[in-house]
């Protein structure tokens, strides 16, 4: 992979984007799988995966729209906006003792960062730093806390960068997680959770510029509903298991 490669920006469905948008949430669920009251404590290093992909589509996304009129922008703030209302109670329903809000109020504050990175114009730079704020003083509340809404920028940045920059997102990944307990573990699970935190910005960026011919089904606006169905879908399976 080359430094001054970039990823490939048009108007066609990008399969690399969408393919890294299933796993993101294959991640994402193979994590949640670890709640069901099955002893799945593994699936810890998979799902270490999930938050940095998905913060890496809305930086390719944002990357791939930068020259067009950003209503899309909106209605992508929106849903996320809108489905972290939706999900917070299927979220509390099967994360019994969870102390912090779903992950999509993190994920669109990161937007919210990234974009206004990205426009220059003083509005979005406005609302950028009233999302940073809200970051830092609400960080205990939000998942992947202060440094979970940075990882967008992170991401948005390497796309600008040769391929070893990813080290950056990577570390802002590790601090979003709890890195002070997994580099005090020596435990096998730990380790590899660290590794995944450190490495998972540049196995999406590597999937996203060479996956250039595949063709997932695409990953749409419905894919929202996904999120908050899951954690029911789970609830379920640990009722039937119990």
């Amino acid at each position: 992979m080359h430094g001054t490669e970039t990823i490939p920006v048009g108007r066609v469905r990008d399969g690399a984007l969408d393919l890294l948008k299933w796993l993101a949430l294959l991640s994402m669920v193979l994590d949640h799988l670890r709640y069901v009251g099955l002893n799945l404590d593994g699936l810890y290093v998979p799902g270490r995966l999930a938050f940095p992909w998905f913060c890496l589509a809305i930086a390719a996304n944002l990357h791939r729209v930068r020259d067009t009129p950003v209503s899309g922008q909106w209605r992508y703030l929106g849903w996320l906006l809108l489905f972290s209302a939706i999900s917070e109670v299927p979220y509390r329903m099967f994360i019994d003792d969870a102390d912090t809000l779903n992950v999509l109020p993190t994920l669109a504050l990161g937007l919210l960062v990234a974009r206004g990175w990205q426009q220059k114009a003083l509005f979005d730079r406005g609302l950028a730093l009233i999302a940073l704020m809200l970051a830092a003083v609400f960080s205990t509340h939000l998942m992947f806390g202060f440094f979970g809404v940075l990882l967008p920028l992170a991401m948005l940045l390497v796309f600008r960068r040769p391929w070893y920059f990813s080290v950056v997102p990577g570390l802002v990944c590790l601090a979003a997680n709890q890195w002070q307990v997994l580099l005090n573990s020596s435990t096998p699970v730990a380790l590899m959770g660290l590794a995944a935190c450190l490495i998972a910005p540049l196995a999406g960026l590597v999937l996203l510029r060479h996956a250039k011919h595949v063709s997932p089904p695409a990953m749409r606006r419905w894919a929202y509903a996904l999120y908050p169905l899951h954690f029911l879908l789970l609830l379920l399976v640990r009722k039937i298991i119990a």
